[in-house]
């Protein structure tokens, strides 16, 4: 089952779905919404679930800045 919230077919995902986006540890992911670098929302429950657009949009950030080094 798809979590969405907000937009209509906004899907969440859950740190470790954004942690293989990224290959980092999951703990990692939770780190970065601790300290600001990426958005999350808590389901009822507390679990933290991140906007794929978002997480998109931060991945391709990073992604062009590393192609960068022309």
């Amino acid at each position: 089952m798809t979590a969405t919230i907000g937009h209509v077919g906004e899907r969440l995902l859950t740190p470790g779905e954004v942690a293989a986006l990224f290959r980092v540890d999951p703990k990692t992911v939770t780190r970065w919404a601790t300290a600001g670098r990426i958005g999350s929302i808590r389901t009822p429950g507390g679990h933290r679930r991140f906007r794929e657009s978002e997480v998109k949009t931060l991945l391709a950030e990073l992604t062009t800045e590393v192609s960068h080094n022309d």
